[in-house]
């Protein structure tokens, strides 16, 4: 048996990883800036989070949502706590577009109505409703296709207005900012505008923090830069540093009922002792406030290299804009200088997500190799 060939694959073996640090099979060391799609939050092999995954295993590694989990509601608490989040319930799942399947379905579930509003460049995962609400007709079957989606340019009050006053949607999705897409984002007055339109025509608001949340953007949630309350919450990615975890926060106006959500893996006992590791090394480093200052550094250092156009995104959630196409500049960083970056939709931009605890210095490096790569 082989494998069914759907990823384009980089000629580089990764066999271990410890911090920024990813090691290939022939003792080669790469410095991580992409952190495989901004999974790695708190930086590889982790020993804190090794050692709570460990000590998990030695005891439980999985049992069905049947039985107790206290480690659930540590999780919960916790994750309240440091999000600001206290008035939501967590559910617990596998990863981010199953974590927006269940928010979307959750949203047709609350008002009884089945159209979704999203945005052009969005990403919001690949199954069913959640590949439907992505903006890529390339990755849209036609069993997805069959879903009502109406897509709005950012900041588009006026088709916002107007789509919602037609009375047959069920949800508006956005993230704060947009990954795949190439970091844009709305304006506060905008996502501040959905807020408002959808309380007032009684449609649920979904954040997807998928890819924002746990800090990156230099505040837990993404949203939160913009003094909103979304209805629910969608998370994974960095919720567990590379274990499989994601979930919804559900704000707590919305009332649960046995069997109205379910699965068989979410939330055992190895993915909450992972998402608990991650959350006390956020707490324990200041992580949030540590990828708000390093954003800034980052920004400013950026802004001395003439090619760079424009940055984008906040925190160390970013992009860097040229004029050309950056396809051949993130080999050249990979093959020539060592160092992992990412690409988008807009194939202009460079995107950046290292882990939170990164230092100034490391950024140093990252742009000493850029130089390098562009001269």
């Amino acid at each position: 048996m082989k494998l069914f060939d759907v990823y384009p694959l980089y000629d580089v073996t990764p066999v271990s990883a410890k911090g920024i640090v990813v090691t290939d099979d022939k003792g080669q060391e790469y410095l991580d800036f992409y952190g495989g799609h901004a999974v790695i939050s708190i930086g590889h092999s982790h020993p804190h989070y090794v050692k709570r995954i460990k000590d998990q295993l030695d005891k439980i590694g999985f049992y069905s949502n049947a039985v107790q989990n206290p480690i659930q509601e540590e999780l919960a608490e916790k994750l309240g706590k440091l999000s600001g989040c206290e008035n939501y319930n967590l559910f617990l799942c596998n990863s981010g577009a199953e974590a927006n399947e269940n928010a979307l379905k959750m949203a047709s579930f609350i008002s009884g109505k089945s159209k979704i509003v999203a945005f052009k460049n969005s990403f919001h995962g690949r199954t069913s409703a959640a590949v439907a609400a992505t903006d890529n007709a390339s990755i849209n079957a036609p069993i997805n296709k069959q879903q009502q989606v109406t897509f709005l340019a950012l900041d588009d009050a006026e088709g916002l207005e107007k789509e919602l006053s037609k009375g047959d949607v069920c949800a508006v999705i956005i993230e704060a900012i947009q990954g795949v897409g190439g970091l844009d984002e709305p304006s506060t007055p905008f996502y501040q505008n959905i807020a408002s339109l959808c309380k007032e025509h009684e449609v649920v608001l979904i954040a997807d923090e998928v890819q924002s949340g746990y800090g990156r953007s230099g505040k837990f949630f993404g949203f939160q830069h913009h003094g909103i309350q979304p209805d629910i919450i969608s998370i994974a990615k960095g919720m567990g540093n590379g274990f499989p975890v994601g979930g919804i926060l559900l704000h707590e106006s919305i009332k649960a009922s046995h069997g109205l959500l379910g699965t068989t893996f979410g939330g055992n006992h190895l993915a909450c002792a992972a998402a608990l590791a991650v959350l006390e090394v956020i707490e324990e480093g200041n992580l949030v406030e540590n990828a708000a200052k390093l954003g800034s550094y980052f920004t400013k250092k950026a802004k001395e290299i003439h090619q760079v156009k424009r940055v984008k995104g906040r925190g160390l959630m970013l992009g860097l804009e040229f004029d050309f196409e950056v396809g051949a500049l993130r080999k050249k960083l990979i093959y020539d200088h060592y160092l992992f970056t990412g690409g988008a939709k807009d194939k202009y931009v460079l995107r950046i997500l290292p882990a939170l605890n990164i230092t100034e210095k490391d950024i140093d490096t990252f742009f000493e190799a850029l130089k390098a790569a562009l001269k």
